[in-house]
């Protein structure tokens, strides 16, 4: 969800620096669905909008799998520079899941500070939700993990991770980029 607000970011500023929308058609980014695909797993195998996955097996096997597809893409689109930025985000946030056992540490303090009080809770309680563990001595590379948060009553508000914020840089520039050129 954090990262709708950066293509939202990224729209509004190729508007303001007189890109226009319908020129990202004209992105040189070959297989897209790889991300599709990627997205779709991760929507599968982690709660979205209940408390349960749709698919709750194989979840650390299938959350890998599907950071490979996303950097099979990378890989096929190394020459648009702007998805660097991304890739660099994504490897910062692959690091930190995959050690430790393929979940995000995070932070319950960041996560009541961004209004979601109910998964700290649970998170403390059980030390697993999710894509989410518990962030203290059983985890590593916490610096990496989901610390940092946007406040309660912010839009879309929730905890994210140094990944998650050059991810979410790396979209606002791929957006705008994309937008003003191929005019």
């Amino acid at each position: 969800m954090f990262l709708i607000g950066a293509v939202v970011i990224g729209v509004v500023l190729g508007y303001v620096l007189k890109g226009r929308i319908a020129n990202l058609s004209g992105l040189p980014l070959h297989s897209l669905w790889l991300v599709g695909v990627a997205i779709l797993i991760q929507f599968a195998i982690f709660p979205l909008f209940s408390s349960r996955a749709l698919f709750p097996y194989a979840t650390t096997e299938l959350h890998l799998a599907s950071y490979a597809l996303l950097f099979l893409f990378f890989i096929i689109n190394y020459r648009v520079w702007a998805l660097l930025v991304i890739a660099l985000g994504s490897v910062s946030n692959l690091v930190v899941i995959a050690v430790n056992g393929g979940r995000m540490p995070s932070s319950p303090h960041a996560l009541a500070c961004a209004g979601q009080p109910e998964i700290a809770q649970k998170l403390t309680t059980d030390g697993v939700m999710g894509n989410v563990a518990l962030m203290g001595d059983k985890t590593r590379l916490d610096f990496l993990g989901d610390w940092l948060y946007l406040p309660h009553g912010v839009p879309l508000s929730t905890a994210f991770s140094i990944g998650d914020l050059t991810i979410a840089v790396g979209l606002v520039i791929l957006i705008v980029w994309g937008m003003r050129s191929h005019a």
